[in-house]
């Protein structure tokens, strides 16, 4: 089975292969959120300027797929992209009331097949050996959570999955979600007072050996 996710040293080898590109800003801002947020592409295509509030440092997540929508906060990790994408943005205005977040060189809202031809052309240049799609994006968002522990609910209702059977793959296999397991059980003591009664035992033990060195 081809893996369906991409690892965090490719997405950074993608994102730093944007330099090579005429619209380094926008494709960096893009893929950096479609990897933040675990955007669709048809979600990242039709994000709207209105969706951001920038002072409270969110976003708002217009789920498909029947998915539940929902805010995310903007990570401070994109902010800086997202800024100067939209000072940059005014560059590519042909309408002056254009509502779509990225836009094309002509003006108009990116499509499906262009961000599909920009993630292959990036992963070529970054030298990735898989047929890389947007959607492997959001996968490694789904994995990334899953990583740091995150609970399943948690990731369902961050994807915005309906069906929690969807998010089940992505941390049913994952150690990390154990993590916190027995973390403030009685077994933490019981490996403290080890190491205390260890220390007692040895400080006996030279104790006594001091002792028969003495009187002998």
């Amino acid at each position: 089975m081809k893996r369906q996710y991409l690892t965090r040293h490719e997405i950074e080898k993608i994102i730093a292969a944007t330099v090579s590109g005429r619209h380094e800003i926008r494709d960096s801002c893009l893929i950096l959120m479609s990897y933040i947020h675990g955007f669709r592409v048809s979600e990242l295509t039709g994000l709207k300027m209105s969706d951001l509030d920038i002072e409270s440092k969110t976003i708002f997540i217009r789920r498909l797929k029947n998915g539940h929508s929902t805010i995310h906060p903007i990570h401070d990790a994109e902010l800086d992209l997202i800024i100067e994408w939209i000072k940059h943005r005014n560059q590519y205005l042909k309408c002056k009331n254009e509502k779509w977040l990225f836009l094309s060189q002509c003006g108009t809202r990116l499509t499906r097949q262009r961000i599909y031809s920009m993630i292959r052309n990036y992963s070529l240049t970054a030298g990735i050996q898989i047929f890389a799609h947007p959607h492997m994006l959001r996968h490694s968002c789904g994995y990334e959570l899953a990583n740091q522990g995150m609970d399943t609910r948690l990731i369902q209702d961050y994807l915005g999955h309906r069906n929690i059977r969807h998010t089940v793959h992505y941390t049913s296999g994952n150690s990390a979600r154990f993590s916190r397991v027995w973390q403030n059980s009685w077994l933490a003591s019981f490996a403290d007072n080890r190491i205390f009664a260890k220390s007692i035992l040895e400080a006996a033990i030279v104790s006594a050996q001091t002792s028969t060195f003495l009187y002998t």
